[in-house]
């Protein structure tokens, strides 16, 4: 029971869920296992490209490291967005080595 005083917390873990028709799915030309990965990482590509959203928050939707992320960016011929985010992330570790 909740007392008078004391509020109710909930935590909310927000997502989202994109239906795609079954002729779509079965006209993709990937292994069943596969498909989700390769569109996560198209969406995160596409999104990054067009400066929708950050290098990180585009590896986290690829679920990719940095390395790998990049070295994806590179084989699309994206050019990466290079703020002042990357450079404090860059001088950052190179301050660790």
């Amino acid at each position: 029971m909740i007392g008078i005083n004391k509020p109710l917390r909930l935590e909310v873990k927000m997502g989202l869920q994109i239906s795609i028709s079954d002729s779509i799915v079965q006209a993709l030309r990937l292994p069943e296992q596969r498909i989700e990965q390769e569109l996560r990482r198209e969406l995160a590509v596409a999104l990054y490209a067009q400066d929708i959203l950050s290098l990180g928050k585009a590896r986290e939707l690829a679920e990719m490291d940095k390395y790998e992320f990049g070295q994806l960016l590179s084989r699309r011929g994206v050019l990466r967005h290079y703020g002042f985010e990357e450079l404090d992330d860059d001088l950052s570790y190179a301050r660790s080595e």
